[in-house]
């Protein structure tokens, strides 16, 4: 077996390796650190897929390990992030902020596990994908790294941008676990939405994942972590659109 057929699983651990330290600062309440290591893991996870392709050396390993460490870093690391946000809501008006809550097990209440059932989501969908045969070019329902990006984005927000709309949506204990719920539908919805994987490069065949990426760009160049939710909604909405229209 040549070098090459061990390059995608490479990346695949390092997806993995990414998520064990999204983990670990979401765990230590570090949220823009475990923001990152999910950026990063996702970036591996993209390759990994990549270069499968390219050395074509697509196979049940690599399809079943991929799964297991999106779990970690697309499943437990946004389900921790929830948890630590709706934890520090409780610490909101002390002053405390973000950064500063800390945790004692007498200072949990029940509502901070209910950001956990975005890992029990994340981990059914992928579950589904391993054995659902209609997603081979695209996807039913909202793919787990774009679901990560979603929820890890938001401690960003606060902590980092000044939006008074945006801060008061996101520390308000009902949106999370509005957000929450959603998150957990949309990861199993029946839903066909397209996914930016390149048979070929031809403008005409592309239109609509070269049109996103633009805008995507844009937006990020513009909001910075504001723009990443508009993202994933635009990516939902194109989709719909896109597929309304075939």
């Amino acid at each position: 077996m040549t070098i090459k057929k061990y390059i995608p699983n490479a990346f695949t651990m390092a997806n993995l390796f990414c998520g064990m330290l999204g983990v670990f600062f979401a765990a230590t309440g570090k949220l823009d650190y475990a923001a990152y290591a999910v950026v990063a893991g996702i970036f591996f996870d993209f390759f990994d897929g990549f270069f499968a392709r390219m050395f074509k050396v697509e196979g049940e390993l690599g399809l079943q390990l991929d799964s297991l460490a999106d779990v970690v870093t697309s499943g437990v690391v946004p389900g921790m992030v929830m948890f630590q946000m709706l934890h520090k809501l409780e610490h909101w008006n002390t002053g405390e902020r973000w950064v500063e809550a800390g945790m004692t097990w007498d200072s949990i209440s029940i509502i901070p596990f209910l950001g956990f059932a975005i890992t029990l989501a994340s981990a059914f969908r992928l579950a589904k994908f391993n054995i659902d045969t209609r997603q081979t070019t695209s996807f039913i329902g909202l793919p787990t790294p774009a679901n990560a990006l979603l929820i890890t984005s938001l401690p960003l927000i606060v902590q980092f941008q000044d939006y008074a709309l945006a801060e008061t949506l996101i520390t308000n204990t009902w949106f999370l676990l509005a957000l929450t719920a959603l998150s957990c539908y949309m990861l199993n919805a029946e839903v066909p939405l397209f996914a930016l994987k390149f048979k070929s490069w031809g403008m005409a065949e592309n239109k609509v994942r070269y049109g996103f990426l633009a805008i995507a760009i844009i937006l990020l160049f513009w909001l910075t972590f504001l723009a990443i939710p508009l993202i994933i909604l635009l990516y939902v909405l194109l989709s719909l659109v896109t597929r309304a229209r075939a």
